[in-house]
């Protein structure tokens, strides 16, 4: 399989989200606790939040794609510092953890590659995004929830 990185937000936005107490579209970030029932998937640590961990809510504004399937996303960050996470060669526990999922690749232009996009359970997403990766029109993938459609993760091939 080619080599990646599953690459979380930047630690400036996570940062500037804590201490502001606003998002990227000027909204008030909302607090909210995590349940062992629920799902909270820190977008920078890329851990999911254990039951009674704060949290923040709040809309990011994707880097990638730019122009037309640009789009902000809902994200969950913990309330307190945590470290910034990148997964080489590992699908993020974030992912993994994610009963569905959807698997999009861009290409150069950062147009979507309708072809190498995948629904699966997150358990399941190795194969659809080794199939993207190994694809040389892809230049990167995000996975997001497939219901809500959520970032979770940007994905990029290691390059040596």
């Amino acid at each position: 399989m080619t080599r990646f990185r599953c690459v979380p937000i930047e630690t400036a936005t996570a940062d500037r989200f804590r201490r502001t107490g606003f998002d990227d579209r000027g909204n008030p970030i909302r607090r909210i606790m995590a349940t062992a029932s629920g799902q909270f998937p820190c977008r920078h640590c890329l851990k999911l939040a254990k039951a009674g961990e704060n949290m923040l809510l709040g809309s990011y504004d994707l880097r990638q794609p730019l122009g037309i399937y640009w789009t902000p996303s809902p994200i969950f960050l913990h309330e307190r510092e945590c470290p910034y996470t990148e997964t080489v060669d590992a699908v993020a526990p974030i992912v993994r953890a994610n009963p569905l999922v959807s698997v999009r690749a861009y290409d150069a232009d950062h147009l979507c590659l309708y072809d190498l996009g995948q629904v699966c359970p997150g358990g399941d997403v190795a194969e659809p995004l080794r199939r993207a990766l190994d694809d040389p029109r892809t230049l990167f993938v995000n996975i997001h929830t497939a219901r809500p459609g959520c970032l979770l993760s940007r994905v990029e091939r290691v390059t040596d």
